[in-house]
C-alpha cells in the first residue's frame, strides 16, 4: 500500500511547486533501466533491466542556461551467478537529481548535475527462492552524478538518455552479508532510456 502512494505523493509535490511557481513546468517520464555494478567479481555480477518511472519540474525552455529538479522511483540491481547457483538482487532507490540543463535550441537539451538516492527495497531470488529482504547489506543512501541528453521533437513529447555513476558503496562491507551480496568498494552504474510528456 506504500509503495503505491509514493507516485501520488510524488505527484502533490511537484503540483504544488508548479502552483507556487507559475513560470515553471511539470513534467513526467518512464522508460528502462539498464544496471550493473562495478568491482562485483566476487558475485560474477553482470548487468541487470528495470524500470523507472518519475516527475520533475522545470522552468520554460525560453533561455540557454536553465536547471531541473525530479524524482524518480527506480528498479536496479545486478544478476549473479557461481558454479552451483544463479539469481537476481532487486534495489528500488528514491532517486532525486538536481540539474543544470543547457537548451541548444528548443529541440534538444543536455543535463548535466548531482543525484542523491534513497534505498527503499533490496530483495534477491537465487536459484528460484525468495532469499527475503536484504535491506541490513546494503547501503540505504547513494549518491553521485548525472548527465545525458534529451530531445524534444514535438511541443509535448521528449526521449532522453542518461548515466548515473555512484559515488558510494552499494553495500555496507556486514560480516555476516550473504555470499551474493559484493563487497564494500562496490558501486551502482546506471544508463537511462525515457520517454515522457511535459505538460
Amino acid at each position: 500500500m506504500k509503495k503505491r502512494l509514493i507516485p501520488l505523493l510524488v505527484f502533490c509535490i511537484l503540483s504544488g511547486a508548479l502552483n507556487a511557481q507559475p513560470g515553471l513546468t511539470l513534467g513526467v517520464k518512464a522508460g528502462l533501466n539498464f544496471a550493473n555494478i562495478t568491482h562485483a567479481s566476487d558475485v560474477n555480477g553482470s548487468s541487470r533491466t528495470g524500470y523507472m518511472l518519475g516527475g520533475f519540474i522545470a522552468p520554460r525552455k525560453k533561455k540557454l542556461f536553465g536547471f531541473r529538479s525530479e524524482l524518480v522511483l527506480s528498479r536496479q540491481g545486478y544478476d549473479f551467478k557461481s558454479n552451483t547457483n544463479t539469481g537476481n538482487v532487486n534495489l528500488d532507490y528514491l532517486l532525486l537529481p538536481q540539474l543544470v540543463t543547457i537548451n541548444f535550441t528548443r529541440f534538444v537539451q543536455v543535463q548535466l548535475g548531482g543525484q542523491a538516492a534513497i534505498l527503499l527495497n533490496a530483495r534477491g531470488d537465487s536459484s528460484g527462492t525468495n532469499t527475503g529482504s536484504l535491506l541490513n547489506y546494503f547501503s540505504r543512501f547513494d549518491y553521485g552524478l548525472v548527465g545525458g541528453i534529451e530531445i524534444t521533437p514535438l511541443k509535448h513529447f521528449f526521449f532522453g538518455a542518461r548515466m548515473n555513476i555512484s559515488m558510494n558503496s552499494v553495500s555496507t562491507g556486514n560480516q555476516s552479508s550473504p555470499w551474493y551480496v559484493p563487497s564494500v568498494d562496490a558501486r551502482n552504474n546506471l544508463v537511462q532510456a525515457y520517454a515522457g510528456w511535459r505538460f
